[in-house]
């Protein structure tokens, strides 16, 4: 299938086209280990959560990963904690939300598309209104997807946290439904909060610099393996374990 443009007045083929997608497991592994040379982030682990990791990936139990968002930097030093981490079984099995400005550009959007991306109509930058049934579609386009086997990697918090990057900022409602309509279809994802820093930085507004990037930290916090049964509560859950693990992340830094 020829991919569609990624327009919101186009989102029922967008994701008609990412519903049944499928990445080049191999092009990924590759992508991922140029990343994960590139920026070596160290990474941590809460008591007990790398051999929960390991254990949950092996019974190809689907993870919907929550990571707090601090940089337009953020995808590839994560793509970098995966291969380096315990996650690197599940390249190329795992997509990760992404804002649909990023399909923009056709070579982009083919790196995008490798990574496991699937876009993402912010109400933010189109309007609550506008974006609503497009919303719907996503949220159900990745439940199917976890209910299939995949996970994902979503940054719940919508947008760069330029307020305080040791603090988890409002999480919306979006992860909550997603986790809601999987277990609907009869799968149950694990909750997996994945904390990242960047160091102390005097001016949050500002990207972090190359070396900064290059010694993230990532902290793993450990699974959670029963969710609430109302998607607000979900979401709420979400923001305590996330702050949990950037915790952990700035304190390892």
């Amino acid at each position: 299938m020829r991919p569609p443009e990624v327009l919101l007045g186009n989102s029922e083929d967008v994701y008609d086209f990412y519903r049944a997608h499928r990445q080049n497991r191999i092009q990924a592994m590759g992508a991922y280990a140029l990343l994960g040379r590139r920026y070596r982030p160290r990474i941590s682990y809460a008591a007990g959560a790398r051999a929960a990791i390991r254990d949950l990936i092996r019974a190809r139990t689907p993870l919907l990963i929550a990571v707090n968002h601090l940089s337009r930097l953020d995808p590839y030093t994560l793509a970098a904690a995966a291969w380096r981490s315990e996650l690197r079984p599940i390249i190329g099995r795992t997509r990760v939300l992404a804002k649909d400005e990023l399909f923009e550009e056709e070579k982009l959007r083919r790196r995008i598309d490798m990574m496991g991306g699937i876009p993402v109509f912010r109400g933010s930058d189109h309007g609550l209104r506008a974006v609503n049934a497009a919303g719907q579609r996503m949220m159900d386009i990745c439940a199917e997807r976890l209910a299939e086997g995949d996970s994902l990697a979503v940054f719940p918090e919508g947008t760069c946290n330029d307020v305080d990057p040791a603090q988890v900022q409002p999480v919306g409602t979006g992860i909550g439904h997603i986790a809601f309509r999987t277990s609907k279809l009869g799968a149950r994802p694990v909750l997996l909060s994945l904390g990242l820093s960047y160091g102390p930085r005097a001016d949050p507004t500002v990207e972090p610099t190359k070396d900064e990037a290059k010694s993230a930290s990532f902290h793993f916090g450990v699974p959670r393996t029963e969710l609430p049964t109302r998607p607000a509560e979900i979401s709420r859950l979400v923001r305590t374990d996330l702050q949990q693990a950037l915790d952990g992340a700035v304190a390892a830094y």
